[in-house]
């Protein structure tokens, strides 16, 4: 009508317009180009030991794959007016004012091949909680005995470079510290759990405390998840 094309349309029309030739220009996907240099030497030893392997060698009996990293900032929302639980046609409704009752982070562990699930909240992220984590796992069986436990990080700052591996293998020899290319997080399987725990658990977000959020949510999820094991199907882009 601006441009002068028509003198009047009604959105019906609009919309069927749309419609007709495929357009949904309310739709959007996102994507990511990677940044690091050395994106695909970073990238490969990543996606080997998703197909179990380590330098040209299968990982064997004792090698165990583990994906590591962070969720920050979980705010627990006090809804101002307690919520409305579904009915017949009709869905949960959510008062939209809230009221924060803190945050916490989420550090969780993923291992590809078992399917196994560790986890614990913290009140921040850093490197004695991710530790913490570490110690947890590398006190159980398999991993306690295991001849290598690769463990997958991004480049966050409590896990970042070779300090950071170092660190660890101090602490437990067998631990290897495997680093995904700069910006590259996605290629973390933990992230796919994380946005399974985004998408199931914490929209909408309606908390009363900081202890509900955890023991009605993460914790339960992840006690839930142990439950039921499978592994994500991942294929690698030559694959794909």
């Amino acid at each position: 009508m601006a441009s002068g094309l028509v003198d009047q349309i009604s959105t019906t029309t609009l919309w069927r317009w749309l419609g007709q030739d495929s357009l949904r220009p309310w739709r959007h996907r996102s994507w990511i180009f990677p940044r690091d240099p050395q994106f695909a030497c970073k990238a490969g030893p990543v996606l080997d030991l998703y197909g179990r392997r380590w330098k040209g060698k299968p990982l064997g009996a004792r090698g165990f794959v583990l994906s590591v990293d962070e969720k920050t900032g979980i705010q627990a929302r006090r809804r101002t007016h307690p919520s409305l639980p579904p009915a017949p046609g009709r869905p949960l409704r959510v008062e939209h004012e809230y009221a924060r009752a803190g945050a916490l982070a989420y550090i969780a562990a993923w291992d590809v091949h078992r399917a196994t699930l560790f986890g614990r909240c913290e009140p921040k992220s850093g490197i004695a909680p991710f530790k913490r984590l570490i110690a947890q796992i590398m006190a159980r069986q398999p991993y306690r005995s295991a001849r290598r436990v690769f463990i997958i990080v991004d480049n966050g700052s409590s896990h970042c470079g070779q300090r950071a591996a170092d660190r660890l293998r101090a602490r437990w020899p067998t631990v290897v510290l495997v680093h995904t290319p700069v910006h590259a997080s996605w290629l973390n399987q933990i992230e796919i759990y994380f946005s399974i725990v985004e998408r199931k658990l914490l929209v909408p977000n309606d908390f009363a405390s900081l202890a509900e959020l955890e023991t009605s949510t993460v914790e339960l999820f992840r006690s839930q998840a142990g439950q039921k094991p499978r592994t994500f199907q991942w294929h690698s882009l030559a694959t794909a």
